[in-house]
């Protein structure tokens, strides 16, 4: 299962609803929680013009273009002129909405992404990817970043122990936090309430957000995190205290959303 695949059935494209369509009361969820100061972004009636997303946030070096014909025909890869200042965004479409608004809200990651990412294709032969940019597309999309203060909590996550690692006196307490919402597709696909979302995760020992947001860039820029898919710890979001309206016993059953480890998965230690 991705983490921007629902439990009950496979992989297949995500149709978002439209505009007009979305409750607003949807934003309320705590997976919004990062860029609620764009809330007006999101709830207005109307789509946002491309160019008042670039003067709205503002990103140093960068400029949010409209993705049009004329745009897409100088040939370079996306990621590639992303280096050179230009993110390319489509009018009317809430994945590339949620894109620009992660950027605004975590520019140090999205910036150690892209040029990760550009090191990758500057070494690849044109059309293949490795697995480094497989895992690095999978944090960009689905990523979460989680900060961890208890040992036996993380060993509890390492052994998909559930039960334990969803015991709401943890979240209450501190013992565990999301520290960031960071893929763009997990926040298209939570447009739908309900949804059984899986975040792909990055994990920290810290106590302070916005620094383990700084130890995330730097572990991308320093190639110590993010070289395989498998290093991702998966999260059934719908499992944290609080995220799912139906969270009785019997929901934690669900092998399918809830999966038992894999025999011979194993994770590596969380940052400091």
């Amino acid at each position: 299962m991705t983490g921007a695949e629902a439990a009950d059935g496979g992989p297949r494209r995500f149709v978002p609803p439209l505009r007009a369509a979305v409750d607003r009361a949807a934003f309320d969820h705590p997976l919004f929680a990062g860029i609620a100061g764009f809330g007006d972004l999101l709830t207005a009636a109307d789509w946002p013009r491309v160019v008042n997303l670039d003067a709205r946030l503002a990103l140093p070096g960068k400029r949010f273009v409209e993705q049009d014909a004329a745009l897409l025909a100088d040939g370079l890869h996306y990621e590639t002129r992303i280096a050179e200042g230009r993110i390319a965004t489509r009018a009317g479409n809430w994945h590339d909405l949620f894109n620009a608004l992660v950027w605004a809200r975590y520019l140090p990651i999205k910036c150690a992404l892209n040029a990760q990412q550009c090191r990758h294709i500057e070494g690849m032969a044109a059309g293949q990817r490795n697995r480094a940019q497989a895992a690095l597309t999978q944090f960009d999309e689905t990523g979460v970043v989680v900060r961890v203060r208890d040992p036996a909590l993380l060993a509890a996550w390492d052994a998909h122990q559930w039960r334990v690692l969803f015991e709401p006196i943890h979240w209450q307490s501190g013992r565990i936090a999301i520290a960031a919402v960071f893929g763009h597709a997990l926040m298209e696909q939570a447009l739908l309430p309900g949804r059984l979302l899986v975040g792909k995760c990055v994990v920290l020992q810290g106590d302070d957000d916005a620094g383990c947001i700084d130890t995330v860039a730097r572990a991308i820029e320093e190639g110590r995190v993010l070289l395989d898919p498998l290093e991702l710890r998966p999260l059934p979001l719908a499992g944290i205290p609080g995220w799912h309206t139906d969270q009785a016993p019997a929901f934690y059953a669900n092998d399918d959303y809830f999966r038992p480890l894999r025999e011979g998965r194993r994770y590596p230690p969380p940052l400091l």
